[in-house]
Formats: C-alpha cells, sequence, structure tokens
C-alpha cells in the first residue's frame, strides 16, 4: 500500500513475519526503536528527521500503487489468510490476492457502486467471498467478490445514515450488521431483511459522529460503540423494560435512556477505536488522544 496516513491492520499467517532471538538483559529492535523515540519525542524537528529515517529504513514487503487518493478503509479475510480490501477517499475498493512466494495480487478494476469516499470495509465472518462496505454517500453496500468487479455488489440499502457511515462491523454469531454514523446513530441491520432498507434497531445515545463498533465476540447481543462525543457506550439487545415495572420504580434521571443501554464510559479525548479482547470475557481496548484505555464494566 502506499505509505499514508491511515489504519493499520495485522493479519495472523502460518508463517511469521519476524522474529527474534537475543541474550537475557540486551536490547531488541523494539527496545532500541523506543529508547531512541524517548529521546526525540519532546523535539518536533528531531522528532520528525526521526521517522524519516524510520520510513526510509522500513520497506513494506509489497505495495499498491493503483488507490488514486489516501484511505482509511482496510480489512483482511478471517476466512483466507492474506486475503485483504483496502478502500480509498475516491470510492474505490480493491481486492488483494495472495500469492505464491509471499506477494499478492491487486485487480487494478475497483469494485463499482459508491459515489464518495470508501469508510469501511468488513468480510463477512461465514462466507469466503462476501464483504460490506459503508460511504460518505450514507450507503451500506454487500458485494460478492465471485462476480466481475463492476457487477458485484449484490444489495443495498442507499440511505442507511442521515450523512456519511463511518463504521460498520458483521456479527460472528448472528446475520446482524452493526453501523454507525456521523449522525450519531447505531444501527442494527438484519441482513435476511437488508433489501427493505430498514433497520431492526436504532439507537442515539451519541451526541457526535460515531467513530468505532463492534460486536462482542461470544455474547451475540451485545455491542460497544465510541464516539467524537468521548464517550463508550456499551448495548444489550436482549433487554427489555419490564412491562410490569411501574413509574415509582423508575429512576426519572434514566427515563429517557434506552434499556438496552449497559454503560457509559467517559474520561478519554477524541476516541478513534475500540475493540473487545479476544481470550479476557467483557475487557474493552480503546484508543483516542489522551491514550490507551483497558477496561471492564460489571454489565458483560
Amino acid at each position: 500500500m502506499a505509505a499514508r496516513k491511515g489504519r493499520r491492520r495485522t493479519c495472523e499467517t502460518e508463517e511469521p513475519m519476524e522474529a527474534e532471538s537475543r541474550d537475557a538483559g540486551s536490547e531488541g529492535p523494539t527496545q532500541v526503536y523506543l529508547r531512541r523515540l524517548l529521546q526525540v519525542v519532546d523535539d518536533p524537528q528531531a522528532l520528525a528527521a526521526f521517522l524519516r529515517d524510520e520510513q526510509a529504513r522500513v520497506k513494506p514487503i509489497f505495495a499498491f500503487a493503483g488507490h488514486m487518493g489516501e484511505g482509511f478503509a482496510l480489512d483482511w479475510s478471517p476466512r483466507v489468510p492474506g486475503r485483504l480490501l483496502t478502500g480509498d477517499c475516491q470510492k474505490n475498493i480493491h481486492l488483494w490476492t495472495p500469492t505464491d512466494g509471499g506477494s499478492w495480487h491487486v485487480d487494478q478494476r475497483p469494485f463499482v457502486g459508491h459515489t464518495r469516499s470508501v469508510e469501511d470495509l468488513q468480510w463477512s465472518p461465514t462466507e469466503d467471498t462476501v464483504f460490506g462496505s459503508c460511504s460518505a454517500d450514507a450507503s451500506i453496500r454487500i458485494w460478492d467478490i465471485r462476480a466481475a468487479p463492476s457487477k458485484a455488489c449484490m444489495l443495498t440499502t442507499a440511505a442507511a445514515h442521515d450523512g456519511d457511515v463511518n463504521v460498520i462491523n458483521w456479527s460472528r454469531r448472528e446475520p446482524f450488521l452493526l453501523s454507525g454514523g456521523d449522525d450519531g446513530a447505531l444501527k442494527v441491520w438484519d441482513l435476511r431483511q437488508f433489501k427493505s432498507g430498514s433497520p431492526v434497531a436504532t439507537f442515539k445515545q451519541h451526541v457526535a459522529p460515531v467513530t468505532s463498533v463492534e460486536w462482542h465476540p461470544q455474547d451475540s447481543g451485545v455491542f460497544a460503540a465510541s464516539g467524537a462525543d468521548n464517550q463508550i457506550t456499551q448495548w444489550d439487545l436482549a433487554v427489555e423494560r419490564d412491562p410490569e415495572a411501574g413509574d415509582a420504580e423508575t429512576d426519572p434521571g434514566l427515563a429517557d435512556l434506552p434499556q438496552q443501554l449497559l454503560f457509559v464510559h467517559q474520561g478519554e479525548t477524541d476516541l478513534k477505536e475500540l475493540h473487545w479482547h479476544p481470550q479476557c470475557p467483557g475487557v474493552l481496548v480503546s484508543t483516542a488522544l489522551s491514550g490507551f484505555t483497558v477496561f471492564r464494566t460489571i454489565s458483560v
């Protein structure tokens, strides 16, 4: 890929990309890098020179120059090792197919459908050839790579949000797709009813653009989201209001909150991304301008 500011994604392969063996107490490449970085981090000119040196030293094992602009949408296939999708701000999506010898073949023909920037990409967790995309054109699209790129779009919801659709996440356990947009809304889509253009659930707790969403890896109804309003929210679709509970049992301060809202985490600045820990149940990791945060609530 071209060296532009955007996202980074890792992929597990059968062969390690880097290995290290050294005596106890000696500095390895990571320690040397961090020590040098700490020495220059407070000096903008020295930091810029350091980063230029690092970029010149570290070379990608493969680069594709076919994107006509920067991009943020990346996703490795969870089912086919090495298969990759990349999207850019010029509405184009390209498929990378691994080849023998540790390289890739990238189809020069982009997937055709979006009219504005591609914001996020997600492979289906159950089908090798199916993926979803969302865009600043307000749409969400489902594709099948078995078709030619010009005909690969199989399903479309044209006005999924009131504005840019920033992020999507595909449930590993149910035929659900989760989306978040500039309108601050979180929407759950049942892919069996996707043609209807109507979500099965909509939540409006965030008051600024949603920046990240992810389903819980074990609990099919639970998901988390982060927003530019510096909030992380946890949700459970299975929670419903108790019809037998009287008004006296309802806290007036909570009356307007959705019943499915489990928890609101605050205290971070400029939240960008969150992920559930794959092994530690209920643990969330978030990244923000203010740093990394790892936490677990009693709700999940």
